[in-house]
């Protein structure tokens, strides 16, 4: 599939605290934790506790969330398919909807029972 700037505008208006208990549904709903869930989003983000929740209770679009956030070193090392889309295709000028994507698979794979050691990429 192919990233349009539509698309990538929609992504951005998206609020985070509305697609975010739908990860927290679908990890628990695998048998991981909220914690480890926040794990995840800081190592990508550079979020910790108190910033993320902040975000989530004031509401904030994923392009506030990403534009605000540290995206860790190793990021690019997020690859592969989510949602149709290969990550490493998606174009630098839709970097938000990378972003995005990054997010998702990280919540994927810790959904699948991934260990955590293999999601939090190394260089």
């Amino acid at each position: 599939m192919e990233v349009t700037a539509e698309k990538n505008e929609k992504v951005a208006k998206m609020i985070f605290a509305s697609v975010y208990p739908h990860y927290v549904n679908r990890i628990e709903k695998n048998g991981r934790t909220k914690e480890e869930l926040h794990q995840v989003i800081t190592w990508l983000t550079g979020y910790e506790e108190a910033a993320l929740q902040k975000l989530i209770d004031t509401k904030v679009t994923f392009e506030t969330f990403f534009q605000n956030a540290k995206i860790h070193p190793n990021g690019h090392l997020i690859k592969g398919v989510i949602c149709g889309y290969r990550i490493e295709e998606i174009p630098d000028e839709f970097e938000l909807y990378r972003q995005c994507r990054y997010l998702d698979k990280l919540v994927d794979e810790l959904a699948k029972g991934r260990k955590m050691e293999k999601i939090l990429r190394k260089g």
